[in-house]
């Protein structure tokens, strides 16, 4: 795990400027990579390349980076984990190689240099962001891992290139970058900036499971390696049809097998915990690999209604687990927001990025690799929006829109007293089940892509704040699938990489902790879309088929509760000790930096402070790119002044 960094510029043949630039880029993802710093420049190419190493295999020198192979052709700066290469070390192809050390790195780099960069790819199993330098053909390769689990962004300008693995790394390349009003849109949208788009024009990030291949005169060429949307149509067109305990034992032995490979480290290793379905698997499948004693890690919040720490210290007993727990003030939690624009690089709006950092940094005090169960819920249907798609959608489709209507009425015209009363009986909180039922009306009378965009989107409309089309309007796949399945795709394709995996990665790599999702080895997820919808809801249970795998180690009672997700108490919040500052930076005279308008803001503002809760995670939108635009004040709208260097 690793920070990678650099340029391509025929038009820049100084080996000095080169260097001096590659490392400023390095400089700016160095949190990523505290253990070790290098640099490779080729001036005549016009090629810097910069790396921050976080050491977790192949500790000596042989695993330093930028690494040449040993015929000089190749150069690679590389991010990430490669959990086979053991395996592919004993490739025949590379029987004659004379390995420096035992990198995983290395055994990349010769298998493309003896194999081919594509048959190198189809084989690797892992999680990666990487750099390939080709020294004859003058052409850089860049690669993301298949789910977009590690990020890696890209500018190509004329016959020069820039990428790293966060902005902040093109931004210290002392290049211009404007604010992409469209990108802006969709955040506001989504909480995120979806991909291949970022918040600066001209900047994108590679999708997952792509190459990006740029040759000396500026030509660019894309290629998938591997596509969700092909896996899924794969697995949907050749359902798996086996009895129930035989899919149980296919998916167990996938995902023990994927535990295994992940375990693998020459530093101390944890998992996170919450108590929840995904990680309580990874838990209980880690200590059945028989490589010694787990390490799981949790926080709690004081306010019962968004603590799952007693659940995770449950599964921790039952499992034998050296757990370690912290429960979190509202002070300790909220003294992490100032940062928030820094550890994210990008205006990045998900509320659950606190305590995400939070455990995290706890983690990181103990171990440098913690497994984590991201990833579960978009392949086994673990979303209310999933459970509603199997569950209601079919009916409420026939029923007819004044019925529909009327319902959404009814919901909305329920008191707060039956509100706090189905919340007991649900065993939730009063706010939460409300927002629930709240986006249930709103949706009740919608298609299905309009019932899809309601239910993913933070702000409900943001052309009230910013008059700008949305760069990546939200659809749902148009194939002829039940909704069920349509929604997971969509998920796959967007929330998962661009919004899950961008808020684990940056809250892990801003302490140098390396998360790693075995639920997400390519394998369990070509698996998981063969499944037909009875494994993933059956009997109003979402993750039908995962829970059975659990069971096998932990017993159903001490999981069995609803979903919450990684959720902080933000509605009282804004009221209380975020109240001032949410107020002087929404009604400030340069809210917006004359990009946003002032008055949708201020409405929302002032309907929060009066008691609704309708506009929480919109507002929480507004100020995290407040929050991002304040600290990074070098990119304008328009791109004409200097950019941050960090």
């Amino acid at each position: 795990m690793c920070g990678i960094a650099g340029l391509v510029d025929p038009d820049r043949p100084d080996g000095a400027e080169l260097a001096r630039i590659a490392g400023a880029m390095g400089r700016a993802v160095a949190h990523r990579g505290p253990d070790g710093e290098g640099i490779w420049v080729d001036a005549a190419a016009g090629v810097g390349l910069a790396h921050r190493r976080l050491a977790i295999l192949g500790l000596g020198p042989g695993g330093a980076q930028p690494m040449v192979s040993a015929d000089a052709r190749w150069v690679i700066v590389y991010n990430g984990e490669v959990y086979n290469f053991a395996e592919l070390r004993r490739h025949p192809a590379l029987d004659g190689v004379s390995w420096r050390g035992h990198s995983d790195t290395e055994v990349i780099l010769e298998s493309v240099a003896h194999r081919g960069l594509a048959a190198t790819l189809a084989d690797l199993n892992g999680m990666f962001a990487l750099a390939l330098w080709d020294r004859v053909e003058r052409r850089l390769h860049l690669v993301r891992d298949r789910l977009g689990i590690k990020p890696l962004y890209v500018a190509v300008r004329g016959r020069a290139v820039l990428f790293g693995s966060e902005l902040g790394a093109l931004r210290a390349s002392g290049r211009d970058f404007a604010i992409e009003p469209a990108a802006l849109a969709s955040y506001l949208r989504l909480g995120y900036v979806p991909a291949p788009f970022s918040i600066h024009a001209g900047v994108e990030k590679l999708m997952p499971g792509e190459v990006l291949s740029v040759d000396a005169a500026g030509n660019v060429a894309r290629r998938r390696y591997w596509s969700l949307d092909a896996t899924a149509a794969a697995g949907v067109a050749a359902p798996l049809e086996v009895a129930d305990a035989a899919a149980e034992a296919r998916l167990h032995d996938l995902l023990l097998d994927a535990v295994r490979l992940q375990m693998v480290a020459e530093v101390p290793l944890g998992v996170f915990l919450s108590g929840g379905i995904d990680s309580s698997t990874i838990a209980a499948l880690m200590c059945a690999s028989g490589q010694g004693a787990v390490r799981s890690f949790s926080i709690g919040f004081p306010d019962a209604g968004f603590d799952e720490s007693s659940h995770a210290r449950a599964v921790a007993q039952h499992l034998g687990t050296a757990h370690t727990e912290l429960t979190v003030t509202a002070r300790e939690a909220l003294a992490v927001v100032p940062g928030l624009a820094d550890v994210f690089d990008e205006p990045f709006a998900d509320s659950s990025q606190i305590p995400t950092f939070l455990v995290s940094q706890l983690t990181r005090g103990h171990v440098t690799v913690a497994l984590s169960g991201d990833g579960g819920d978009e392949l086994f249907a673990g979303y209310n929006r999933h459970l509603f798609a199997a569950r209601w959608a079919p009916a409420l489709a026939r029923a007819p829109s004044s019925l529909r209507r009327a319902l959404a009425a009814l919901i909305r015209g329920l008191p707060a007293g039956a509100m706090e009363t189905l919340a007991t009986r649900a065993k939730g909180a009063p706010t939460q089940l409300a927002n629930k039922l709240a986006k249930l009306a709103r949706v009740l009378a919608l298609d299905d892509d309009a019932l899809y965009r309601a239910l993913v989107s933070q702000a409900v409309e943001p052309s009230l704040h910013l008059a700008a089309d949305e760069a990546a309007p939200v659809r749902l796949p148009a194939e002829a699938w039940p909704l069920l399945d349509r929604m997971r795709l969509a998920d796959g394709q967007g929330y998962l990489p661009d919004d899950i995996l961008t808020k684990v990665d940056r809250a892990s790599m801003a302490v140098a902790l390396e998360a790693r999702p075995p639920l997400l080895d390519h394998r369990v997820v070509e698996f998981a879309w063969r499944l037909p919808s009875r494994f993933l809801v059956r009997s109003g249970t979402s993750k039908w088929l995962l829970r059975r795998v659990l069971q096998r180690y932990v017993p159903d009672a001490l999981v069995a509760r609803p979903k919450m997700g990684f959720a902080v108490p933000l509605a009282a919040w804004l009221r209380g000790p975020l109240r001032e500052w949410a107020g002087d930076t929404l009604l400030a005279s340069d809210y917006g930096g004359g990009l946003l308008r002032p008055g949708p803001a201020r409405a929302a503002f002032e309907a929060h402070i009066a008691g609704s809760d309708r506009h929480t995670s919109e507002l929480w939108t507004l100020l995290m790119f407040e929050l991002w635009r304040r600290r990074h004040d070098g990119a304008r709208i328009g791109g004409t002044s200097p950019a941050v260097v960090h």
